[in-house]
């Protein structure tokens, strides 16, 4: 566990915090006047590695050569000269900090971070941390990395938990959630869609499996699994090569076959290092998933989790109508998607350079 204080006075602006991997979605922006809500969970923290934030440059200002060293290997429309190892929290995990009226970028419905730091810290006044909670955000406080330091708050080194720990404790993350929206003149309006978890981490997976598919067609398991990724993957990728076969792979999951070429596992929600399997399966490619998404592929949980009240025996559901479902098909976050592609140097490859320079006409076809 660790706080983070403050570099000028070494004032205390944090609660005691554990360190977890940074989230597919931590970036993500998504819609257009959605109230969405606290990135990370009480009591954790996690690290950017890569600069975000302004400064910003656009790609004509940024050598080819220098991209390339930052691992971007096509074109982006700007790249942050911020610090990297930004720090995100949960805004309720701050303390001793107040905000900058001045630096208060945003307002359609909240702060963006636009302006730079507006949260500085109480005691001596340094801008310490960016606040986020505008419309179609994910409400955060981003710590900035050269204005905290972290310290530890007691003696334990705790150690990750082990994949059978996971399995044993985690949690799926449920493919439809209700929406909330700002703005409406009734007030707060909800409707059931696809999670923006999902979306944003079908984005990144799918720029995975493209690069993994080497131009050829892909197939992956029926249902959820298909309906997350087959349609885009059909779309993309020409018919006539024979196919690649993607399948679930992961802890408590059968070996995978030999003859499997791509495999879903899944990332580790402490570390995000990727599940790795043994012997032949472990050269296919890896598509990283978050754990609760691949929890719930992997193992789903029934539409009629509660047991009613009284005294109904074990193993008996009660008759509730299942959860809605969206009303329309999968479209995977093209933010999350074109981060993740810049960053695979198979994108060099023409066939999948031309994919990424077609984004806008595959987003109005809605497959993003």
């Amino acid at each position: 566990m660790f706080v983070f204080v403050c570099v000028g006075c070494g004032a205390r602006l944090t609660t005691p915090l554990s360190q977890v991997a940074l989230p597919a979605h931590a970036h993500q922006k998504y819609g257009n006047g959605i109230q969405l809500p606290v990135l990370m969970e009480s009591g954790t923290f996690a690290v950017d590695p890569e600069p975000w934030g302004p400064p910003w440059r656009t790609w004509e200002e940024i050598e080819p050569d220098e991209a390339a060293a930052r691992g971007i290997y096509a074109p982006v429309y700007a790249l942050s000269d911020g610090a990297p190892g930004a720090i995100v929290i949960a805004p309720g995990d701050t303390r001793g900090t107040v905000l900058i009226p001045e630096k208060g970028g945003g307002y359609c419905c909240g702060l963006d971070g636009a302006d730079g730091l507006n949260m500085a810290c109480a005691a001596c006044g340094l801008p310490v941390a960016s606040r986020i909670d505008d419309c179609s955000l994910w409400q955060a406080v981003w710590l900035a990395p050269n204005a905290v330091r972290r310290r530890p708050v007691d003696d334990a080194d705790a150690a990750p938990l082990c994949w059978a720990e996971l399995m044993a404790e985690g949690k799926g993350t449920p493919p439809f959630e209700p929406i909330a929206t700002w703005g409406s003149r009734l007030g707060s309006d909800h409707r059931w869609s696809w999670s923006p978890q999902w979306e944003a981490a079908g984005g990144q997976a799918l720029a995975h499996l493209l690069a993994a598919s080497e131009g050829r067609p892909v197939t992956v398991p029926g249902g959820l699994i298909a309906e997350v990724f087959q349609r885009a993957l059909d779309a993309l990728l020409p018919a006539g090569p024979p196919a690649r076969r993607a399948v679930l792979a992961g802890p408590g999951r059968p070996v995978p076959d030999s003859d499997a070429d791509i495999l879903l596992v899944p990332a580790h929600p402490q570390t995000g290092e990727s599940w790795t399997p043994a012997g032949p399966a472990a050269s296919a490619y890896p598509v990283p998933l978050p754990f609760g998404m691949w929890l719930w592929l992997a193992f789903p949980e029934p539409y009629l989790p509660v047991p009613a009240s009284g005294g109904m025996p074990d193993g008996v559901l009660r008759d509730d109508p299942p959860a809605p479902r969206a009303p329309h098909l999968f479209r995977a976050d093209a933010g999350a998607f074109q981060r993740t592609l810049v960053r695979l140097p198979a994108v060099r490859s023409p066939w999948l350079r031309e994919i990424l320079e077609s984004l806008t006409q595959h987003m109005r076809a809605r497959l993003f």
